[in-house]
């Protein structure tokens, strides 16, 4: 059984700080999460000057600053990202981070990522799609905002670019911080796993923990949530994120499902087996039964234990003679 990769996205939940980023990583590692992501852009490559910021920046921002401003102070520079890296292989989780323009994807190459995550927002970027395309590594593609025909084209992108299909994985999403629950549709999940016949998964916006959950028992193979060290601080997506402790949480729920869903093979349990002789019935004595007697409804009864005959074939003792002397309630 495939084991669901848990990505702890900590996005730009650090809000510029190395030390803060770093805390991040340990509640990340702590909470048993596969990966820790960031995000990797220049202010400049990613938008306008004089773009502005989506309605749930405007309200957990100050509306003094644009977005590009914003996102300027939340840049990681090299030599940050270096020391990012580090400290995740010390604290034994992997770094990852979404690269949103294409010195960014250059970078993470040259760092030595392995899996690089494509945002909801770059899924009708053609050159982007084609240049992540051609470096032939693990993607997981978000799809939020999106339709099944724009998947389609990004999945064509990123594939002529040279990516084999078996090495992507598409996350249903929805691009709303927080995404109100009658918007989550995760049913689409379902929808894109088997239109595409591609391994899928689910990036979570909602508050809470319960759809996350639900994806995985619908077959999610990977799951992605904002988390941050405190809702109330500052920045533009600390509202919609898990704290420390729901973090926690939601890796233990996952991995109980995991162990929940098992195989397709309807069998008894190791540990039901051990209650089976209790809980099933065998077929008994109802009353003193003599060598030759003819057995009959009048004389048999089915009660527990079930370590005697099998109450299914309880066709094949009617009208047969008994072999035994049988005392009443005792197995046959």
């Amino acid at each position: 059984m495939k084991k669901v990769f848990i990505i702890a996205e900590a996005g730009v939940n650090h809000n510029g700080s190395t030390e803060l980023a770093k805390k991040l990583i340990d509640v990340a590692a702590e909470s048993g999460a596969d990966a820790v992501k960031f995000q990797t852009f220049k202010a400049e490559n990613l938008v306008s000057k004089n773009a502005e910021k989506a309605q749930y920046q405007k309200e957990t921002t100050s509306n003094k600053e644009s977005q590009f401003e914003m996102l300027k102070k939340l840049e990681l520079d090299v030599s940050t990202h270096k020391e990012l890296i580090s400290y995740c292989k010390d604290k034994n989780i992997m770094f990852l981070s979404t690269p949103f323009d294409h010195d960014s994807i250059d970078l993470l190459n040259k760092l030595g990522l392995e899996i690089f995550k494509i945002p909801s927002g770059e899924i009708t970027n053609l050159p982007y799609l084609r240049h992540i395309g051609k470096l032939n590594k693990r993607v997981i593609l978000s799809t939020g905002m999106s339709d099944i025909g724009e998947i389609e084209d990004a999945l064509d992108i990123l594939i002529e670019a040279g990516t084999k299909k078996d090495k992507i994985t598409v996350l249903h999403a929805n691009t709303m911080y927080p995404t109100p629950m009658e918007d989550v549709n995760l049913k689409a999940m379902i929808t894109i796993g088997n239109t595409f016949d591609i391994s899928y998964g689910y990036s979570d916006h909602t508050l809470g923990i319960e759809v996350d959950i639900a994806a995985v028992a619908m077959g999610a193979s990977c799951i992605e949530k904002h988390f941050t060290l405190d809702k109330t601080m500052q920045g533009p997506d600390h509202k919609a994120s898990l704290e420390p402790k729901e973090l926690i949480e939601m890796v233990k729920a996952i991995r109980n499902i995991e162990l929940a869903l098992g195989s397709s093979i309807k069998k008894a349990s190791k540990s039901e087996k051990i209650n089976m002789s209790i809980v099933r019935k065998s077929i008994i004595a109802k009353k003193d039964i003599k060598i030759g007697e003819v057995f009959t409804s009048d004389n048999l009864s089915i009660k527990r234990p079930g370590t005697g005959i099998n109450p299914m074939r309880w066709d094949e003792l009617i009208g047969s003679k008994s072999l035994n002397n049988y005392k009443n309630e005792e197995l046959i």
